[in-house]
């Protein structure tokens, strides 16, 4: 029995490769990985004295032949085989121990260079794996170390690896490949700066951690993360406290992280159900806490809170009183540890550049059935030469600066949306309605609610789309809503404009729209 061995991760392979020769299997290697064996005391069979050729191009070709590529192929099982590969002098190879150049690990550091990374795309090796892995009745191969154990279990107790194994070692080949040639592709693709939505799409992740269920007890799921640079994301945050995050925590979680990046200055969101329910800036994170609470003291119970600064003291002596479900902030100060983790079940992540968005060329994925729709995130606000004031009074710099508060949390709520907003804190918020004027009610409701009737007088409103009729318009001054902001482009426009007029509101069109579905 023979065993072709070539790693660029030598994590235990000293162990696996000395414990196949105790059981009687020569060893054939290349380049570091020969080097490394024969210091340990293991002799192995260069790759060269198989072949008849020597290693070269610096490495490039070593594997890439017909003696190693037949002996792998060969059906044991088939007489014809078996015949001709003896006629040629090759001999047949029964285990492979290959992983690949670390391509994904060049493409993760900073400043790489395209020559860098094209040099640590390794050919010979998923050659021979694929090689293998296609012969897995025959061949037992091994890509990743945690399996060597397994393999020497079997070829201990029985003297071979069964089919059952090997067809599991094949699969695993196949899956690493793709991911790793899905590597490459996207790389490569991102360096020509290619079409954003390509012909192909070609996506590959790698799982951050099982789950105990889904969106519902009976739902499977596991949490992964894309390959680059995720700094600021929810893959890269460090939980400090509490149990495992759930499927809906992540997903409630990165709503209100989205919303948050939104906000420069000291901000606060708390989020429920993946819409915003509170939100709040200020002078300090304190500030910004107490006008998101404010906001809906209900809602946030059993909520998640997301912020910009450090946690102190103070804030978590507020965040204590009730019960929220997860807190996610770039540090929290060691007084605020000792507070918050005075609940057991309180989950606590600090997630480091927590302002960094999304690349505009990063993708927004849905599933539907049978296929995947596919579109580039909503990293858009608007654009400031499109906004327009369309009625005859101008909102106040007070006002323009509620209005882009406001509208910066419509974006974020469910379609159809409606957020009421006023200095620096979020008043309602009516999300997710199947018609515009229940979520305007909806979003005052809870204002008054929370806050008081009086709360209202001087507010912003914002919707995610246009009015197609006047009806929102007419609640907001009913209210004494002052300011109106929506992306315009209705039917019946005029007839919003010219209610604002009669009312003495001011409403400005963004020409950009955010549905959220």
């Amino acid at each position: 029995m023979r065993a072709l061995i070539s790693v660029s991760d030598k994590t235990g392979i000293v162990e696996f490769a000395r414990e196949l020769t105790g059981l009687g299997v020569e060893i054939i290697s290349t380049g570091g990985t020969a080097a490394a064996l024969e210091k340990a005391g293991i002799k192995v069979i260069g790759i060269s004295e198989i072949t008849g050729f020597p290693e070269c191009l610096d490495g490039r070709v070593k594997t890439l032949d017909p003696h190693i590529h037949a002996g792998l192929l060969a059906i044991r099982s088939n007489e014809e085989h078996m015949k001709q590969i003896k006629s040629l002098g090759v001999s047949p190879i029964d285990i492979v121990v290959v992983n690949l150049y670390p391509f994904k690990q060049t493409i993760l550091k900073e400043g790489v260079r395209l020559e860098e990374a094209i040099e640590n795309i390794d050919i010979g090796g998923p050659t021979m794996l694929r090689s293998a892995a296609k012969n897995y009745q025959d061949v037992s191969v091994i890509i990743d170390p945690a399996d060597y154990e397994k393999v020497l279990s079997e070829l201990k107790e029985n003297k071979k690896v069964c089919k059952a194994t090997n067809f599991y070692l094949a699969s695993k080949v196949f899956e690493h490949t793709s991911h790793y040639d899905t590597l490459i592709a996207n790389y490569m693709r991102q360096q020509r700066s290619a079409q954003v939505l390509p012909d192909i799409m070609t996506m590959t992740f790698e799982k951050v951690q099982e789950m105990r269920y889904g969106e519902n007890p009976h739902q499977k799921a596991a949490f992964y993360k894309e390959i680059g640079n995720t700094k600021g994301f929810l893959t890269n945050a460090v939980q400090l406290h509490g149990k495992e995050l759930s499927f809906n925590n992540i997903n409630d979680t990165n709503g209100a992280l989205e919303l948050l990046k939104e906000y420069e200055e000291a901000t606060v969101v708390a989020c429920k159900h993946a819409n915003p329910c509170g939100v709040g800036s200020g002078d300090t994170i304190y500030e910004a806490y107490m006008r998101a609470y404010t906001s809906d003291p209900k809602s946030i119970f059993g909520g998640i809170v997301v912020a910009n600064r450090e946690i102190d003291l103070k804030v978590a002596e507020e965040i204590n009183k009730i019960f929220i479900e997860i807190v996610v902030a770039p540090s929290f100060s060691e007084e605020a540890l000792t507070v918050l983790k005075s609940k057991k079940n309180i989950r606590l992540l600090q997630l480091e550049n927590i302002e960094n968005k999304q690349p505009n060329t990063a993708y927004d994925l849905k599933k539907v059935s049978g296929g995947l729709l596919v579109q580039t995130v909503d990293n858009a606000l608007f654009e400031q030469s499109e906004l327009k004031v369309v009625t005859k009074r101008k909102p106040t710099a007070k006002e323009m600066d509620d209005l882009i508060f406001t509208w910066k949390i419509v974006k974020y709520a469910k379609s159809n949306g409606i957020a009421i907003g006023k200095d620096k804190q979020s008043l309602g918020v009516g999300p997710g309605q199947v018609n515009r004027i229940w979520a305007c009610t909806q979003a005052i409701d809870h204002a008054k609610e929370a806050l008081g009737a009086e709360i209202l007088k001087g507010a912003s409103l914002a919707s995610d789309a246009f009015f197609p009729f006047a009806d929102c318009v007419e609640e907001a001054a009913k209210e004494g809503i002052t300011c109106i902001i929506q992306p315009g482009g209705s039917m019946k426009d005029q007839d919003s404009i010219d209610l604002c007029d009669q009312h003495g509101i001011a409403m400005v069109f963004t020409g950009m729209r955010h549905f959220k579905h």
